[in-house]
């Protein structure tokens, strides 16, 4: 079950996105894991929980969004979503389609509890954006970049 190992690898970028950025426990942890990314959703959520307890995840709701496979077509010049690498083209039945999306696994957003900085009287959670940018899933996750 490789989704443990990619589940514990996405609790280290957590728990080090905490030391770096001084906060202590997540309320809310969106993941994206693209439909031709070769990740089964509901082990991974089941790993997510499994291994959360005593890191700052504990508690966290988890989302997993699943975006859609994406590949261009040379023949119809076109892109086209598609369910499986091995897909034909939709629109002309073609083959040699070029994937160009939803192979990644990545954080997308971390809202957290507590947040760096002054104290302020009304302490709501803060959501941070991870990085635009997107692993693919033989890269495991992306770190959260910049503000956390």
């Amino acid at each position: 079950m490789h989704e443990l190992s990619l589940a514990e690898h996405i609790v280290e970028l957590v728990q080090a996105a905490a030391q770096r950025e001084g906060f202590s426990a997540v309320r809310v942890l969106r993941l994206q894991a693209g439909a031709l990314s070769g990740v089964e959703v509901q082990a991974l959520r089941f790993a997510l929980e499994a291994v959360a307890p005593r890191t700052c995840l504990h508690g966290a709701r988890i989302e997993i969004d699943e975006p859609p496979g994406q590949a261009w077509c040379p023949a119809c010049a076109q892109t086209v979503t598609i369910d499986s690498r091995i897909d034909p083209c939709p629109q002309c039945g073609g083959f040699g389609l070029r994937v160009t999306g939803g192979t990644e696994l990545r954080v997308a957003e971390l809202i957290v509890a507590d947040a760096p900085g002054p104290a302020a009287p009304d302490a709501s959670p803060t959501s941070t954006p991870a990085s635009s940018s997107s692993a693919s899933v033989s890269d495991e996750t992306s770190p959260p970049s910049g503000r956390v």
